[in-house]
């Protein structure tokens, strides 16, 4: 049995890490002059995905540049292993943008604020997450018309809430932090003005009715007497009878990776039909299907996403990870790093060696309407996020590094923030080149949809 290292150790080993990258050495950001086109990473990415859907995906891509960053995490998480880092590893969300915060169910029905995307999820250095989030929350500020200096104090905000989490967290014992959470009503004291607070509340309502019962009116509908989901092509098509045939096939495989209690629970759901779904930005087309199984009667719905699990884009970045099967690395990934998971999270593998995991499509979930905050808004949404964050990483790496490393000092927020800055222009840019490739025909782009 491995000896866990002493508090002043770990302590020692963040300081150590100010010699390998200093905090203040984290504002820079020089594109190489070999760095890649980020067009061709894209095309590279899209490779073996559904060739009839990567319009779909262009054409989300280029609505904004923050809609580019949200499917871009090939490229940044290229930009960033061309700069050194400090070999504080935790498990990395992968795609940690603001827009990959929500609120979701616990097991226990309370409604949580956490990330809640991890296709991408894998061991690294802990300042990775933390500069996608800032840029990101940059990139949003400039698209709601904020001036530079407010998207820098948003971004600032931000990563100020990361470094307080941390020395916070890495002041409590380890079940302490392990059962640390973030619950919804946590959000209305961050709210200050009456208008605003009126939102919060309605998208908590609106959270907790976004249910398999409510999906249920929503996706599907009665055809010749029996319950069917409907037809919206391309986002929403009628599962083939070789898929319908391969889902039910593979649906055992899935149940084995569950535990034992959640295993009967859905031995008491029948299967009714399924659909290809396209879901996402950076996720279009991957295969991803929805199944609906009834429970005790037909108003007794659940709804399961099943969506393919590739290679994360940080893998050909750091070394091997502890997972060989894609699938099983994103549901270890979303387990280790939520405060509480789905209790239908599995993994199995499909036709032709393809690896897929399996999850509830919706359980009471819910996300901030980013494109309305104002300037007094962003910068406590990114708090928030922030927060989230670093509860996520106390989990899997070693905060009491992390706090050290970090300091009482606000040296690497201010790094990190003006590093998003220099980001969101590189994000401007690539925008712009994906805009020019499809203008000139290079690539193709479908209307959003």
């Amino acid at each position: 049995m491995t000896v866990p290292a002493t508090p002043a150790e770990r302590d020692q080993r963040g300081k150590a890490a100010r010699r390998q990258v200093r905090r203040s050495a984290h504002a820079a950001w020089i594109p190489s002059a070999d760095r890649p086109d980020p067009v061709a990473v894209l095309e590279r990415q899209g490779r073996d995905r559904l060739p009839e859907l990567l319009p779909v995906r262009y054409g989300r891509m280029i609505a904004s540049p923050l809609a580019f960053l949200r499917g871009a995490a090939a490229v940044m998480a290229a930009d960033l292993a061309t700069q050194p880092h400090t070999g504080l590893t935790v498990q990395l969300c992968g795609d940690a943008h603001l827009l990959n915060f929500g609120l979701y169910a616990s097991p226990e029905r309370a409604l949580l604020f956490d990330l809640n995307d991890f296709d991408e999820t894998f061991p690294g250095p802990f300042e990775w997450d933390v500069k996608r989030l800032a840029t990101s929350v940059a990139v949003a500020a400039r698209e709601n018309g904020h001036s530079d200096a407010e998207a820098h104090r948003a971004a600032l905000e931000g990563v100020a809430a990361y470094r307080t989490a941390i020395r916070r967290l890495a002041g409590l014992g380890e079940l302490a932090v392990w059962y640390e959470r973030i619950g919804a009503e946590s959000l209305l004291p961050l709210v200050r003005s009456a208008r605003r607070r009126r939102r919060v509340e309605s998208s908590l309502t609106r959270a907790r009715r976004r249910t398999s019962l409510q999906t249920l009116g929503k996706l599907t509908e009665v055809v010749d007497g029996r319950r069917r989901i409907i037809h919206d092509p391309p986002v929403l098509e009628p599962a083939g009878v070789p898929d319908g045939a391969a889902l039910r096939k593979i649906f055992s495989d899935y149940r084995s990776t569950l535990a034992e209690d959640r295993r009967v629970l859905l031995d008491r759901y029948r299967y009714v039909d399924a659909a290809r779904k396209v879901v996402g930005v950076g996720s279009v087309g991957l295969r991803c299907f929805i199944v609906l199984l009834t429970g005790r009667d037909a108003d007794d719905p659940l709804f399961l996403q099943i969506k393919e699990a590739r290679r994360s884009v940080l893998e050909e970045h750091l070394p091997p990870g502890p997972y060989v099967h894609p699938g099983h690395r994103v549901v270890a990934g979303q387990r280790l790093l939520q405060a509480a998971s789905d209790i239908f999270l599995g993994w199995m593998t499909g036709p032709q060696g393809r690896a897929f995991y399996w999850r509830q499509l919706r359980d009471m979930k819910g996300s901030a309407e980013v494109a309305g905050m104002c300037p007094k808004e962003l910068p406590v949404y990114a708090g928030l996020c922030g927060t989230a964050l670093a509860r996520a990483h106390a989990r899997s790496g070693d905060r009491i590094a992390i706090a050290s490393y970090l300091g009482g000092a606000d040296t690497f927020e201010r790094a990190v923030a003006d590093f998003a800055l220099v980001y969101a222009d590189q994000t401007a840019a690539d925008h712009a080149a994906l805009g020019a490739a499809v203008a000139a025909g290079v690539v193709r782009a479908s209307p959003d949809i």
